[in-house]
């Protein structure tokens, strides 16, 4: 059923087989035995032109057209931001983000299908706030949102907030039946962002151990696995994320890549994670997911 790429055992669903395991994930998915984690990637989904950035690199060119950057760093994303906040505040890199990220991306098919699901848990990790949106639009009041924040603005001893779809601050108790998890943070309802270096030092410092997921991300990804769509692991910090999420989950784990343009490093993590890719266009991923047949 599987292609092996022998040099580092990665795993490689193509052809046929990729949509006959396709088809498994979608039962796998409608049954909750498997958690969504979705990246920007997902953008590119959607037929109008892109009203916000779809991945680092992206944000960094934004961020370049509001600040000089050394051409050292002017491709990173966490480099740059950090350099904005080093030398403009970060109330100025704030409110950057914010600007940057302001456009409304409509939900594509996927989020709206998704949004439809009982899952436990749903990944966003990125800051444009589209599967919040599709959850909206299916006027799901069953759903927690719990966010990543940056620890620059807060006295407390906290790594998230939590929130309703409305936009309210919850405490940290509410059950709903589905936890949006946005570990960096997204633009709605309270712009709040992991992007610069230093937003991440403390969360690295600690995540090994654990302290910064949630508690209940932590309950619900125990008899799981993950399904990354729209995500690529091609930057140390986009993989010890992922691995820290994933970490004491059950699995099995899959991931949409073009396994022609991965890294070294992307396979060397996908081969250690035991994550098998699903090697097809995104956009039929997408289709074949939420193909009603």
């Amino acid at each position: 059923m599987t292609a092996r790429l022998n040099s580092d055992h990665l795993s490689v669903y193509r052809g046929h087989h990729a949509e006959r395991q396709l088809h498994l994930l979608k039962e796998a998915l409608v049954a909750d035995e498997l958690i969504p984690y979705l990246g920007p990637g997902l953008l590119r989904l959607s037929s109008a032109a892109l009203p916000v950035p779809d991945g680092p690199a992206a944000v960094a060119a934004a961020l370049n057209k509001r600040a000089t950057v050394s051409s050292k760093i002017r491709s990173n994303m966490w480099s740059v931001a950090q350099f904005i906040e080093q030398r403009r505040h970060r109330r100025t890199l704030q409110a950057w983000m914010a600007e940057i990220f302001a456009p409304s991306v409509p939900p594509t098919a996927l989020h709206l299908w998704l949004a439809t699901l009982p899952l436990s848990l749903i990944i966003d990790s990125w800051y444009d706030g589209t599967m919040r949106a599709g959850l909206r639009a299916k006027g799901r009041t069953d759903v927690v949102e719990i966010q990543g924040i940056t620890r620059a603005n807060e006295k407390a001893d906290i790594w998230t907030k939590t929130y309703d779809l409305s936009g309210r601050e919850l405490g940290p108790g509410p059950v709903a039946e589905t936890v949006l998890y946005t570990p960096h943070g997204s633009v709605r309802p309270a712009a709040n962002f992991l992007v610069s270096d230093s937003d991440y030092v403390e969360v690295l410092t600690e995540i090994d151990i654990q302290t910064p997921i949630p508690e209940r991300v932590k309950e619900r990804r125990t008899n799981r696995g993950f399904f990354f769509v729209g995500c690529r692991f091609d930057d140390q910090m986009l993989r010890i994320f992922a691995r820290q999420i994933m970490k004491r989950s059950n699995g099995p784990y899959f991931a949409v890549i073009d396994a022609e343009t991965m890294t070294k490093n992307e396979r060397r993590f996908c081969a250690e994670c035991a994550i098998t890719l699903i090697d097809m266009p995104i956009g039929e991923v997408a289709a074949g997911l939420v193909d009603p047949t």
